[in-house]
């Protein structure tokens, strides 16, 4: 008889939680992911809540679909990650999980707690070691990143985004106004500083320097005044669109390690093979 493999639910399914499914994914467990109906992931293309708009999406050759609290048994069985559309986590109910990461990346508590599940992994500021999870992972860039809190909270979020390639807030493209965006550029499309690389009811949202398109919201999101909409990398190489990120893979693998050190002074996980 195969013995079942273990289950973990992640909360959440952008760019750090999709680092955090894969390391899951390659260790041996089973994995759910659940989302809101329009998520507002920028990665898009290394994004399993892709799959919640274009029904499937893979991301380093692990596939994810789009299933319903009825159906994700079925995507299980077929190895592929379940992306449900479940943001209050009733999958919880039904599933039993022997591990939850919160990767929502909300920036503050989420409703995730430590009678949730098995063991209970949170990524970044928002929660507290010991008291909302069972352990809190480090996601500020910096030398502290990807470190496994066991007891405490994980930095405050300063509200500036890490620095790649010499720049830092001026790589965050937001948007000019309230409404819809309409795409003038693609994920991965090289940008000149200047272009213009999408539109919100026709106020134009341009490149600040030359580099290459690394994320940018999904069309369907209504987005608001000053809200995260894209990502441009002065590194220019559009290979990096297509990989999860030092900082997704780096996050999840501590959110991995944690569970299994866990698991395995509770008793519940064992080493998988």
């Amino acid at each position: 008889m195969t013995e079942r493999r273990p289950l973990v639910v992640v909360r959440g399914a952008g760019d750090l939680a999709t680092g955090a499914a894969l390391s899951f994914q390659a260790a041996g467990f089973n994995v759910i992911m659940t989302e809101l109906p329009q998520p507002t992931a920028i990665r898009l293309t290394v994004s399993f809540a892709e799959a919640v708009y274009a029904g499937s999406h893979a991301v380093e050759g692990v596939r994810a679909e789009r299933a319903t609290l009825e159906s994700w048994p079925s995507v299980l069985e077929k190895g592929n990650v379940a992306v449900l559309v479940d943001p209050q986590g009733a999958v919880l109910d039904r599933a039993d999980a022997a591990v939850i990461v919160d990767a929502i990346m909300a920036k503050a508590g989420t409703g995730t707690t430590r009678k949730n599940g098995t063991v209970v992994i949170a990524l970044g500021p928002g929660f507290t070691a010991g008291r909302d999870a069972d352990a809190v992972i480090e996601t500020m860039r910096g030398h502290e990143l990807g470190r496994i809190i066991l007891s405490g909270c994980a930095s405050p979020d300063t509200g500036m985004p890490g620095e790649i390639g010499g720049r830092t807030s001026d790589r965050v493209l937001r948007a000019p106004r309230d409404g819809r965006v309409n795409q003038a550029k693609r994920i991965g499309d090289i940008v000149a500083r200047g272009d213009v690389v999408m539109r919100v009811e026709e106020r134009p949202v341009i490149a600040p320097f030359s580099g290459c398109l690394r994320g940018r919201i999904h069309d369907e999101v209504p987005v608001h005044a000053g809200m995260k909409i894209g990502d441009v990398d002065p590194r220019g190489d559009a290979r990096f669109v297509h990989v999860v990120s030092d900082k997704a893979r780096a996050v999840g693998r501590a959110a991995l390690e944690a569970a299994l050190h866990i698991g395995r002074e509770r008793g519940v996980l064992r080493v998988l093979r």
